[in-house]
């Protein structure tokens, strides 16, 4: 069971290395290069809840039956949440010809053609996450898998294991967190959503108030309230600002409300209030409060979509449905039954968890102190209830709302009873180890105190952050950075901020490098380098001043070619900087100073680790720009992977020796470095005048290489340390280095064994010189 978990983890880690936000065309989804044809392929694509997954595969259908897609004969879309009901059963015939789409005639045929032309066919389930609950994936047992009665679990199981329809495509939607990588055994291409740019927000924005006479007022009045307008980033709540938004400037009014907890109320209230009369009041707010109940009790089950005649009540039902709480929809139909059960389902996913945690604050059975056990940041020892993700900042912020007139009169409760739950929660943040909470329970906490609004809270939160904040790998959205900016400016403290690999948009990184009391950041070289070009085109020449020298660098470990170019990219902008200091139109904080990027120069560590398909072409373009590090130390060139520069990287590598005057550690080991490159090496060691340690281990050096080493160590009078074991050197080669070593008091350690060696040559070069060590 670990080792799953721990697949998962590195899995989903993985895919976030190196992650560049880019364009993808619908077109190019299906596109996976080195695919055998008559396999399964499985495709995910992955965001967060209201990302647009949905409306993504409606669109993939919709250029399908517009001519596009032509590799597929077939198409067919499920919603996870509406065939997952475990007790149902079905054949294949029945999932694809009976409930998808039922053909007039010539079915069996037609149900036949798709077994024998399986690559002709595109399944998709969307909402992957609604078959995925707490039980184990089943496997598929069944005999004849494609006629047998079997769960949907099952079927996808029996797909997914190339049991059924092997050849297939499927493309699976699920949300980034889900454990998606727990069930399907291989993935070939997973893609995420990210959600919309500040542009795209805009656009959206002003294409949804198009032909309104407050157009532009209404783009104005969401970016003046920052917190929702970085919300915006998500489809599905752009499209739920707007809509208030629109609310708020029909009536005249000119402000929106700060929170999303106070959004959602609001919502609430605008799509039930216009349309009730004092006698359907009373009977809406006890629907509601059922409606609410469900949503919670369905979430604990990981559920959002129930049958139609397990609804409480018909007043319920409507309630749900003439509001748009609810949408309906039909269960699949067996063939040898006509009978059609409806369902009903959660008509957006954060309608779900404002229901759910508005169902926490009204029942009777909850009582005030297992409340806090609904927030996802508890002790390492318990598990997190995070399915409705967002519940706990819903929670939190109705737990500040007392005084809010439309919020009592849901709860018809007492204010002393709300003042006691919020009593509790104060209670229970004031003993929460901050300092100790991973990344992503820290943020979760940010967001449920960002809600209450309570500048005690705030204060308190702010005061005990730990000074060093790492947020490496972990996906900042807009809304994260947002609550993380208005807290950090609260503080008095000074922070360090990592920031690398965690997808920040430049908007964000600007804003937090942007705080005084931010003394340090790590951030992706590109992001960086971006920034520092935009600031410098808007002129901003005092944030740019700061943020260079804010900016760390050291160490850095180069894992890809897009790193070597992001690094090149760096150095090139201090060149740039330095012939531009003339040019700065005059601004006085443009200073020199600030052009020598105190990060390039401070760098003294560099590891390169690319392996061996791009090792050498990723190291001759790193050489050209090693001479810009005028504090390098160590470099290290010794990977798991083996970079295998050869001798063309020695060569190159020995070019630059008289520039890396302060380099003290050179690691050059598992390169397949022969004689070639040892002699080149040799030649240029001298100039390293700082260097203690030279490691050559796991080479291809043979008595030659080894003679041109000898010769030179003596001139090394900073060396300490010398490793050549494990490579070609003979009894020869070994006496030579011996020799040498005779001549060089400096040294203190030489460790040269070698298979090649026989061992009674080494043990009596050992005892000649102590300093030799096997």
């Amino acid at each position: 069971k670990n080792s799953v978990k721990a697949m998962e983890k590195e899995l989903v880690t993985c895919s976030l290395q190196g992650k560049e936000k880019a364009a993808l065309k619908r077109s190019q989804i299906f596109q996976i290069p080195g695919s055998k044809g008559l396999e399964t392929k499985v495709i995910v694509v992955l965001g967060k809840a209201g990302m647009g997954k949905s409306i993504l595969v409606q669109k993939i259908c919709q250029d399908w039956s517009n001519g596009e897609f032509s590799q597929f004969e077939f198409v067919f879309w499920f919603d996870c949440k509406q065939i997952s009901l475990p007790e149902k059963r079905y054949s294949l015939k029945d999932l694809l010809l009976e409930f998808f789409v039922k053909p007039q005639e010539g079915s069996k045929e037609i149900f036949e053609y798709i077994l024998q032309n399986p690559t002709k066919v595109l399944l998709v389930f969307d909402g992957f996450e609604g078959l995925c609950d707490h039980e184990n994936f089943p496997r598929c047992s069944a005999s004849q898998p494609e006629k047998d009665l079997c769960s949907v679990k099952e079927l996808l199981s029996g797909l997914i294991q190339k049991k059924i329809l092997n050849g297939c495509t499927l493309l699976l939607t699920a949300r980034p967190k889900d454990k998606v990588y727990q069930y399907v055994s291989k993935v070939d291409k997973t893609i995420e959503i990210v959600g919309f740019s500040t542009q795209q927000r805009e656009v959206y924005i002003t294409k949804y108030f198009k032909g309104l006479p407050y157009c532009d007022n209404a783009l104005k009045l969401i970016k003046e309230c920052e917190y929702l307008f970085s919300h915006c980033y998500s489809p599905v709540m752009c499209r739920f600002v707007c809509f208030l938004c629109e609310t708020v400037l029909e009536m005249g009014d000119k402000s929106l409300p700060s929170t999303l907890t106070t959004v959602f109320l609001k919502f609430v209230q605008q799509k039930v209030i216009p349309m009730q009369t004092d006698v359907t009041a009373m009977q809406n707010q006890e629907s509601l409060a059922t409606l609410a109940r469900i949503a919670w009790y369905l979430g604990e089950k990981h559920q959002s979509a129930m049958k139609s005649d397990l609804l409480p009540s018909k007043e319920v039902k409507e309630f749900a449905l003439k509001y748009g709480f609810f949408l309906p929809f039909a269960f699949p139909r067996h063939s040898d039954s006509g009978e059609e059960e409806f369902g009903s389902t959660f008509s957006d996913f954060v309608i779900q968890n404002f229901l759910g945690a508005l169902h926490l604050m009204l029942a009777e059975e909850i009582k005030d102190k297992s409340l806090t056990k609904y927030l996802s940041f508890p002790s390492k020892k318990k598990k997190p209830y995070n399915w409705l993700d967002l519940l706990p900042r819903f929670l939190a912020g109705l737990l500040f709302l007392q005084d809010d007139p439309y919020f009592c009169s849901l709860s018809n409760k007492d204010v002393n009873q709300s003042t006691r739950k919020q009593k509790t929660l104060l209670k229970y943040i004031r003993r929460l180890q901050i300092n100790e909470l991973c990344p992503e329970r820290l943020l979760e906490l940010l967001h449920c105190i960002y809600e209450t609004q309570s500048n005690y809270l705030l204060q308190h939160v702010a005061l005990r952050l730990k000074p060093d904040l790492s947020f490496l790998g972990i996906v900042l959205t807009p809304p994260d950075v947002h609550v993380l900016h208005s807290i950090l400016k609260r503080s008095t403290k000074e922070f360090s901020l990592d920031l690398r690999n965690s997808s920040i948009d430049m908007q964000g990184l600007k804003d937090l490098v942007g705080l005084k009391n931010v003394a340090s950041f790590r951030a992706s070289l590109s992001d960086t380098v971006r920034l520092w070009k935009s600031l410098e085109q808007t002129k901003d020449y005092e944030l740019l001043r700061a943020s260079t020298e804010k900016f760390v660098l050291d160490p850095f470990k180069a894992k890809t070619m897009k790193d070597v170019s992001d690094l090149s990219d760096l150095v090139e902008m201090q060149d740039k900087m330095i012939n531009c200091v003339q040019d700065a139109s005059g601004c006085s904080s443009y200073e020199i100073p600030a052009i020598i990027i105190p990060a390039i120069k401070n760098l003294r560590k560099l590891e390169f680790a690319l392996g061996p398909v791009c090792g050498l072409q990723g190291f001759l373009k790193l050489v050209e720009i090693l001479a810009a590090f005028p504090s390098l130390q160590h470099l290290d060139l010794d990977a798991l992977s083996e970079n295998g520069i050869g001798d063309e990287g020695a060569k190159s590598l020995s070019e630059v020796f008289p520039t890396l005057t302060s380099l003290e550690t050179l690691n050059l080991s598992q390169n397949k470095i022969t004689d070639v490159g040892a002699e080149k090496l040799a030649t240029a060691l001298p100039f390293l005048s700082s260097l203690k340690t030279l490691s050559l281990y796991n080479n291809s050096i043979c008595d030659f290489g080894a003679e041109n080493l000898a010769k030179v160590l003596p001139e090394m009078t900073s060396l300490r340390v010398l490793e050549v074991q494990y490579n070609k050197i003979t009894g020869v080669g070994a006496q030579q280095l011996t020799d040498s070593l005779r001549k060089c008091p400096h040294i203190k350690n030489l460790v040269m064994w070698n298979p090649t060696i026989p061992y009674g040559v080494l043990e009596h070069l050992q005892q000649l010189d102590s300093r030799i060590s096997v």
